[in-house]
């Protein structure tokens, strides 16, 4: 398992077509990094293959021959069907295929196992955690490899989660339950806070549409302008709060009710489940 791939579109496999592996897919057609008729999904759903073939791709009901031809495998189904997933597309696997996992919760060693043997696991295997806004290509991906990963197949995977938002390696399963809480799990945080900052305008005298319009655009503001300046987040915060006035009341409000140790409680406790699923799941 020495192979590694070029940027020179080879046949991508998705096992599962849902709205992450369509999210996938189009990112990767519209950067010009593989072409619909490049694409095989494996998805049970009649109306899902009709999609996908109305997008020019090749599909089919289950796991096929047509896999062997496949040099990626995307594993795109819920974590509690991933191993009937992969005992049906085993027979399959060739030498040279990369497998990438999109599933969260299963550590790679698991997945290693189950693709291979538990004395020789299959080792060119990648696991990724991508999130939601992946789907309008904004997304953040946490991408950890094994050992059978070459350095061309990082920087292809690589390319190919950036067409979908940001991607960023990190060294191993505990890293990415890390990810899990931050990036994975982060967007419902997002809209969480978006939620409680509307509901706020409205209790203050504002309309529904007001304070919807003036909440999204705030917080995609302050994303835009941290991502763009030089300065420090602390910085940029203190820019904007004077001595004694109405931000300083605000932040003042948050420290008391303990917000900073709110954040990192609720993202410890999203990373504990990521370990508690990958125990139970295996």
């Amino acid at each position: 398992m020495t192979a590694s791939l070029t940027q020179t579109s080879p046949r991508i496999a998705f096992i599962g077509g849902g709205n992450m592996a369509t999210a996938l897919a189009r990112g990767f057609v519209q950067s010009g990094l593989c072409q619909p008729a490049s694409l095989h999904i494996i998805d049970p759903g009649d109306a899902t293959r009709e999609t996908w073939q109305g997008f020019g791709a090749a599909t089919a009901a289950t796991c096929d021959a047509a896999l062997s031809n496949c040099k990626v495998w995307f594993f795109a189904v819920k974590p509690q069907n991933m191993r009937v997933a992969i005992e049906a597309a085993r027979p399959f696997l060739q030498d040279d295929t990369l497998v990438v996992s999109i599933a969260a919760g299963l550590r790679a060693d698991t997945l290693a196992s189950w693709l291979g043997t538990t004395a020789q696991p299959w080792t060119r295997l990648v696991r990724s955690m991508p999130n939601t806004p992946s789907l309008v290509g904004a997304g953040a991906t946490g991408l950890a490899a094994l050992s059978g990963v070459t350095d061309a197949d990082r920087a292809w995977v690589g390319q190919l989660f950036e067409a979908v938002g940001k991607a960023v390696w990190v060294r191993d399963d505990e890293a990415l339950d890390a990810v899990t809480g931050l990036s994975g799990s982060g967007p419902a945080y997002v809209f969480l806070f978006l939620e409680s900052l509307i509901q706020g305008g409205i209790d203050l005298g504002l309309d529904a549409v007001q304070a919807r319009e003036l909440a999204l655009a705030t917080v995609q503001g302050a994303c835009t302008l941290a991502s763009q300046s030089e300065d420090p987040l602390h910085t940029l915060r203190e820019k904007v709060t004077s001595k004694g006035g109405t931000t300083a009341a605000a932040l003042g409000s948050f420290e008391a009710d303990g917000f900073e140790v709110m954040v990192r409680r609720a993202m410890a406790a999203a990373a504990e489940r990521a370990r508690q699923m990958s125990r139970e799941l295996a």
